[in-house]
Parts: C-alpha cells; sequence; structure tokens
C-alpha cells in the first residue's frame, strides 16, 4: 500500500518514491541537481507571515498548526495539490520533502495530515 512519507531533504537515507518540496522556500545549501525533486509546490508552504511568526517554535506549534490549517483551506492550490497527491499515491509513496531540522514540528507535518484526511 502507497502512503505519504516525510522525509527530510538534508537527510542520507531517501527513499524512493513521488517528491515533493512543501517548503516555500528552497533549502540552503541544497542544489536543485542535489535536491532531486519532482515537483517544487512551494505556494502550498505557510504563507511568509506565518512563517516568520512560528521561526520553528516548539511553544507555538499548536497555534502555528491551526493557523496553517486556516491557511490550507482558503488557499486556492489546496484542492489541486490534494488531487495531485491523490493520484499520484495510485502509482508510488509520495514524499513530502522540508528542511526544518525539526521532524514533529514543521510545516510538513501539519500537511501530511491535512492530505491525509481529505483522501
Amino acid at each position: 500500500m502507497t502512503k505519504i512519507k516525510l522525509v527530510r531533504i538534508y537527510d542520507h537515507e531517501q527513499p524512493a518514491g513521488y517528491r515533493i518540496l512543501v517548503d516555500r522556500l528552497w533549502p540552503r545549501g541544497k542544489s536543485k541537481k542535489d535536491a532531486n525533486i519532482d515537483e517544487w509546490a512551494k505556494e502550498i508552504g505557510p504563507g511568509n507571515e506565518l512563517r516568520k511568526w512560528f521561526n520553528h517554535d516548539d511553544t507555538k506549534y499548536s497555534e502555528f498548526r491551526q493557523k496553517y490549517i486556516a491557511e490550507l483551506e482558503h488557499n486556492p492550490v489546496t484542492a489541486n495539490f490534494v488531487a495531485q497527491v491523490k493520484a499520484e499515491l495510485a502509482e508510488q509513496d509520495v514524499l513530502f520533502l522540508y528542511g526544518a531540522k525539526n521532524k514533529e514540528h514543521n510545516q510538513a507535518v501539519v500537511l501530511k495530515e491535512y492530505v491525509e484526511q481529505r483522501l
């Protein structure tokens, strides 16, 4: 069974699947060639204001999660993104690539939960 997997783009272990970078900003120090992505869905990432406010502060994660879900609900690209992920899952795993150091509290975690609830 195929599934959505969260993968830090800097990790040496990179599983196979359709690779979507879900960060709004390109990961520092990573060349486009080395990233080996299939798609960069920067429009699905948190808006600049929310991203800067959160600043990867664990104490803000719960509030960040709520605000990011609200952004996703109003983002015109969200429905197409969910449909594309669903289509790719019919063939292979889908990897949500992100650059954050914290593997438990980042936008990719929220996005994965959000998409899975809509599949």
